[in-house]
This record gives structure tokens, C-alpha cells and sequence, in this order.
């Protein structure tokens, strides 16, 4: 028999402009903008409610956002800041729940209250509880949202965003779906929105109201999900911190969009260099790095490429972020920023090798990463440079 899960999605609408009001509380009811000052093509990390209003999205240029929110205050991100504030928000959770689930530094989780009952009553009170104790200790005011799985949970957050609650009772998941727009339903990507507007199809009931079969013949393999996320059936669990699995990101925003071949390379090499030295630095190998690509007509790109064998080292990760960005560049569409993703993470294993002893040359290469780092370590990232490694501001 299965037991009726409990999901509670907590949300702090506009983290990082949420923690620096906070922090400074001058900043309370004014538009705010957090963007990089320094990047010469500078966008917009996060904005008020205020400053929405006016116009201002994510991943705006802030020169634009800065013309069309004339009165806004621009800060620049204090990741430092938002990481404390977010463990501080996931240890108010984490009392209630050992199952919870997390962004990095994004106001977001996932704690699954499922038979915890008897230790804190319904679930329902335990949403309101927690959303009391983050409010009167964080002073913070977290959306949250309360369903039997997670996809429901998060659309109840949508609703009531940018403060609220809402609770979705079991077995009233599709009924509370049917209503809403097409645009509310997580896991919809855009070329299927579209082709379901072209079908005139805009509310998520009128999605449900399609069979298997015609999701399939329209959507193929995709069909079987679309049809399970419009009725709100979500299998997937709540996945604890011990199952989330660590990543190493670095990015890179040029001060003018390019197309260059070489421009690309040099920065897909310097970042894939600066990993490589994390990554010795906590000895520590990955096996897959990603290339994800934001072009100035606003899409993006994503792709990976993978190795067997964990690496820590320059030369392999580099040629694994080049092989990932030219399975990437498709089009010839000028790219505005680069980010670089290694994960597939493992610590690099103590033991000596049983029969033969590493070649000379593998000793001289480790000796010689071992003195680069040292010399990056005290002199800057930038103190050294190999091959065509561009010059990471």
C-alpha cells in the first residue's frame, strides 16, 4: 500500500535581493537590480519586485535594465553572503526533515514531511510553523506550498508568488492543474508549448484531456510525460544532501558577443584550468565536463563530453571542454557568455599501482602541474598560461 506523501516546497521570491534588503534595510520598498558592475556586458542576476515591474528580467543586459528602471539601486552579487543565508535557511528546514532538497544559494527546497506526524502534528501546521520560525529568526518570508509530490507543490508556489501559501490536498492534483496556463507546468519545454498552442491548446486540462496515444503520435517518447505531468503525477522523490552530487562551475561573460572560433578555445582552455587546479587542490577527479553557451538571440546551448577515467589534469580536461564546445557551436549566432561544468565528481584514489610504476614522463607532468599550481596559488590564477588559454578578468 502506498503512503500519501507530504512535499513542502519552501521559495524566498527574489533571493538575493530578499537577503541584501536583510542585510541593509535602507534597500526595503526601493527597485533593486544585483548585477555584475564590473563585466562590461553586464547581466541581470536578480531584481525586485519593484524593479520586475518596471520591465527588468533575468539575464537582461543591464545597461537596458538599467534604462528601463531609471530609479534602481545596482548591487553587485555577494554570493558569500547568499551562501550563508541560504545554510541558514536549510538548518531552520532540516529540524523538521532529514529528506530535503536543494539549490545553490537560489531560496529554493524540498522537504519531504512524509509521516512525520506524530512528531509535529499535521502537515499543514508544520508548513505554517516553519514558515513563522524563518520569518521571526531569518526575517525572511519564504512562499511555500504543500502537495503530494513535487511538481504540484512547485506550481502551488507559482500561484502565490511573490508571498503566500498554498495547499494542495491529495487526490486534487489534477483538478487544481486543470485551470492553469500551459506556462505554470514545470518540465513543459518551449517547442512543446509552442506546437500545443498551434494545436490551441493553453491550459493544462485542456493537455490532460489528450490519450496516451495522441500524445505519442505528436510528441513520440516525450508523450508518456506530458500526459503523466498535465494529470500531476510526479514519481520523482526528494533527494537528500548525501544524494546530491557536487559539480565545479566556472563562466565567463565577454565584453563583446563573438563568434570567434579562437575566442571560444582560449576561454574554454582557461576555464577548464582553473578547475583542473580546484580539483587537485582538493584531490579530487571528474569524468565529464559540460559547455553550456548563451548566444545574443537569448537561447542557449548545452553540451558534455565524458572519459572513463577520472582526470584532474589540464591537458585532459581541456580537451574534453573543446570537444564539448565544438559538439556545441552549431550556428554561426555570436556567443555572449560560456560556463563550464565538471562534475561526475570522485576523490582520486590513495592507492599505489600494483605492477608497474608511473612513467617517467606521468611524473614529470604531476611534478610540473604541482609547481604551476604553487605559482597560481601565491602570484593569481592568470600568473600562468598555457598554449591558447585566454585572459580570465
Amino acid at each position: 500500500m502506498n503512503r500519501q506523501r507530504s512535499i513542502l516546497h519552501l521559495n524566498v521570491a527574489d533571493f538575493a535581493v530578499a537577503v541584501e534588503r536583510v542585510a541593509d534595510r535602507s534597500l526595503c520598498q526601493k527597485p533593486i537590480i544585483v548585477a555584475p558592475l564590473q563585466a562590461a556586458r553586464a547581466a541581470v542576476y536578480d531584481m525586485s519586485d519593484e524593479a520586475y515591474n518596471d520591465g527588468v528580467r533575468k539575464g537582461m543586459l543591464l545597461n537596458r535594465a538599467s534604462r528601463i528602471c531609471r530609479s534602481a539601486r545596482i548591487l553587485a552579487p555577494n554570493f558569500a553572503l547568499y551562501r550563508r543565508a541560504m545554510e541558514a535557511f536549510v538548518n531552520e528546514a532540516r529540524s523538521y526533515s532529514p529528506i530535503i532538497e536543494y539549490g545553490a544559494e537560489d531560496g529554493h527546497l524540498y522537504l519531504d514531511i512524509t509521516g512525520t506526524h506524530r512528531l509535529f502534528g499535521a502537515a499543514p501546521d508544520v508548513g505554517w510553523r516553519l514558515h513563522r520560525q524563518i520569518r521571526n529568526k531569518l526575517e525572511i518570508d519564504p512562499i511555500w506550498s504543500l502537495a503530494a509530490n513535487k511538481l504540484v507543490s512547485k506550481v502551488g508556489s507559482r500561484l502565490v508568488k511573490p508571498v503566500g501559501e498554498y495547499i494542495v490536498a491529495d487526490g486534487e492534483e489534477q483538478g487544481f492543474l486543470a485551470p492553469l496556463a500551459l506556462q505554470l507546468l514545470p518540465g513543459l519545454r518551449a517547442a512543446e508549448m509552442q506546437r500545443l498552442e498551434e494545436f490551441n491548446i493553453v491550459k493544462i486540462g485542456q493537455l490532460a484531456l489528450l490519450t496516451r496515444v495522441q500524445l505519442y503520435g505528436a510528441f513520440g517518447k516525450r508523450g508518456e510525460t506530458l500526459f503523466e505531468i498535465s494529470h500531476g503525477i510526479d514519481h520523482d522523490i526528494v533527494r537528500p544532501e548525501t544524494a546530491q552530487l557536487p559539480t565545479i562551475k566556472r563562466g565567463h561573460v565577454f565584453n563583446d558577443d563573438t563568434a570567434e572560433r579562437r575566442s571560444l578555445e582560449g576561454v574554454a582552455n582557461s576555464l577548464a584550468a582553473h578547475i583542473g587546479m580546484e580539483l587537485r587542490e582538493t584531490r579530487m577527479v571528474a569524468r565529464r565536463v559540460a559547455v553550456a553557451l548563451d548566444f545574443s538571440d537569448g537561447s542557449q546551448v548545452i553540451r558534455q563530453a565524458t572519459v572513463r577515467r577520472g582526470v584532474s589534469d589540464d591537458e585532459s580536461l581541456q580537451n574534453m571542454a573543446l570537444l564539448a564546445l565544438k559538439r556545441a557551436v552549431n550556428r554561426r549566432t555570436r556567443v555572449r557568455s560560456c560556463l563550464l561544468t565538471c562534475d561526475r565528481l570522485h576523490r582520486r584514489s590513495p592507492q599505489l599501482p600494483l605492477f608497474a610504476e608511473p612513467g617517467r614522463g606521468e611524473q614529470r607532468r604531476e611534478k610540473l602541474l604541482a609547481a604551476m599550481d604553487t605559482v597560481r596559488r601565491r602570484f593569481g590564477s592568470e600568473a600562468i598560461r598555457v598554449g591558447k588559454q585566454a585572459i580570465l578578468h
